[in-house]
């Protein structure tokens, strides 16, 4: 008879705790690699940033790029759920809407405050992406990602007939891809100093104007 598959055991106050130190070390690197830069940023700085020690750090994180990435994807969707943008429900239900128009807005709203999480450190990765493999590889992936999130909404907004005449989807996705890129929000939100809400309604407008037909 064979012998019972022994399941490791896992402690919730150390997966909890395990939490809590990845949770800081985030903050450091997220503060460290938006203020300096992915290139100027150490491991030992962010270590110290975060009150743990470097053995921990290279632990969790064997390499800056994998603490970036790491930082740079929890920003991105808010938690550490494997959970894509895609499949996040605020996008699900912008998808679902009947009203194009409120479509657009939930679909706004949710990637408005995506890139004021995450926005700085995605332009960091695209810096730093010209003198480092690894960076550039995620830049791509992430430019990628971005353009096939535009794709599905605009795939969504045709199926109900709601784009204007003459506009195809992969159009569209073009048009949502550069307006609510995180390039032009950066230039609107840190350069220029426009409030959340100014830059959010701005959007909506626009993408209204550009995407759905002329009344």
């Amino acid at each position: 008879m064979a012998e019972p598959v022994k399941r490791p055991y896992r402690s919730p106050a150390r997966a909890a705790a395990a939490a809590v130190t990845r949770e800081r070390i985030r903050e450091a690197a997220g503060r460290l690699f938006t203020t300096q830069g992915f290139t100027a940023t150490t491991m030992k700085q962010v270590a110290a940033d975060a009150g743990v020690g470097e053995r921990t750090l290279y632990d969790v994180f064997p390499t800056k790029a994998k603490l970036f990435g790491h930082t740079l994807a929890v920003a991105t969707v808010g938690d550490e759920q494997p959970i894509r943008v895609a499949e996040r429900p605020e996008i699900i239900v912008a998808h679902e809407a009947d009203d194009p128009r409120q479509a657009i807005e939930l679909f706004v709203a949710y990637g408005s405050d995506l890139l004021d999480r995450a926005g700085d450190l995605i332009m960091i990765s695209v810096e730093a992406a010209g003198a480092d493999p690894d960076m550039r590889a995620a830049a791509d992936a992430g430019s990628r990602a971005h353009h096939e999130v535009m794709l599905a909404f605009a795939q969504a907004l045709d199926a109900r007939r709601a784009l204007r005449p003459g506009l195809d989807p992969m159009s569209a996705a073009d048009i949502l891809y550069a307006l609510s890129s995180p390039h032009m929000h950066q230039l609107l939100r840190r350069h220029r100093g426009w409030s959340a809400r100014r830059y959010r309604t701005w959007l909506a407008e626009a993408l209204e104007r550009e995407l759905l037909p002329h009344v």
